[in-house]
């Protein structure tokens, strides 16, 4: 994992507010917890002068990510952002448990209300990053770091993508599915054909493989081939036409259907779930490939893969050359919580909690800031 680990280590800039595209009620509270409201107002009316500190931490190791969305926060939304002192670790840190990941330091009144949408931020985006980092952790179990895809356009809404698509950059994500899961760091989406492209060519990989290529003739070709549940049969009829110019094929065979080959070949099973895509049938389909002299057509395996699945079909060195991940990696395994632990000066924190001093953490400068507002 080193390669991995010197690329979250290399990011350096912080993202700034001219990133994020906040929600201006945010400013009135709209998305605050009532009681912070009411806490903020009683500040205001009865201890106006407290000076207090608010720390954040989770319980995982981790790798963070949603600092700059934070700091960003803060910096447009609090009252006298200025005056407000932070300090903070960076996206893509790894992070222990308990360990303090930003303290942010003024009056309470002006930054406590955004208490729970800094959690929120928080959560999500870390996990989304630890969850890729994982994975692709796993798709490197063979010794060789296979690239991974991340195609969650799909399993959340749509007002997500942006954030979810820094995370999994942050994590290590090789492409992302759409171009807003590229926004935040200025690259665009990647991707070949739907089903519903071979379905309008009535099911004819080769017909929907051809005009996938004249339309986007500098694109790497890459064919879907489980359309008709017979991987092998179409990623070979795509290969016998199209030759060198087929970069790979992609299974993405539903888990509740056996691929045709096993149908003819039923002498193979009764020692495996022949359901989706699974080993035996990439193992089939590479060899199939070799047989044929298409050697160089890489095989991207997509559809229900999560981290345990892909560290399995890698200690079983199935010959998978990359990797397309979603739903598996939008779990919400990682919670954030912010405490305030000094008061004017001295240590005053809930039972149970404490200040929690860390030198990793790195002074926020708000003027660079303002720079790019």
């Amino acid at each position: 994992m080193k390669e991995i680990d010197e690329k979250l280590s290399g990011k350096i800039d912080r993202l700034t507010n001219k990133t994020f595209k906040f929600d201006q009620r945010i400013k009135d509270g709209w998305f605050s917890a009532v009681y912070f409201l009411k806490t903020k107002e009683i500040v205001e009316k009865k201890i106006p002068d407290n000076h207090v500190t608010m720390q954040f931490f989770q319980k995982k190791d981790a790798v963070l990510c949603g600092t700059d969305e934070a700091i960003s926060l803060v910096h447009t939304f609090a009252d006298d952002p200025e005056t407000l002192e932070i300090h903070s670790l960076k996206d893509g840190d790894k992070i222990s448990p308990f360990e303090t990941v930003l303290t942010i330091s003024g009056k309470y009144q002006q930054f406590g209300f955004l208490e729970g949408i800094i959690d929120g931020i928080l959560a999500r985006r870390t996990s989304v990053a630890t969850n890729v980092y994982n994975v692709v952790k796993a798709a490197r179990t063979s010794g060789v770091q296979k690239p991974v895809i991340f195609m969650g356009d799909r399993d959340d809404h749509y007002t997500t993508q942006a954030g979810d698509g820094y995370a999994a950059f942050i994590g290590g994500a090789t492409a992302q599915a759409t171009h807003a899961m590229n926004e935040w760091w200025g690259k665009e989406g990647m991707g070949t054909m739907p089903h519903a492209m071979i379905q309008m060519f009535r099911g004819d990989i080769v017909a929907a493989t051809k005009a996938y290529h004249e339309v986007y003739p500098n694109d790497e070709l890459v064919a879907l081939v489980d359309y008709n549940n017979d991987v092998i049969t179409d990623a070979l009829k795509v290969a016998r036409v199209f030759g060198k110019k087929l970069k790979g094929v992609r299974l993405d065979t539903s888990n509740t259907l056996v691929d045709k080959y096993f149908l003819r070949n039923y002498d193979v099973m009764g020692t495996f779930d022949p359901r989706g895509v699974n080993p035996e049938l990439i193992f089939a389909l590479r060899k199939a490939l070799d047989e044929e002299g298409f050697t160089h057509v890489e095989i991207i395996a997509t559809g229900g893969f999560t981290e345990e699945k892909i560290r399995k079909f890698e200690s079983l060195g199935v010959p998978v050359n990359t990797y397309g991940v979603g739903r598996s990696l939008l779990n919400m395994e990682i919670g954030f919580t912010g405490d305030n632990v000094l008061l004017n000066g001295t240590l005053e924190a809930k039972d149970g909690r404490k200040y929690r001093p860390n030198p990793r953490l790195q002074k926020v400068d708000y003027v660079h800031s303002l720079q790019h507002i």
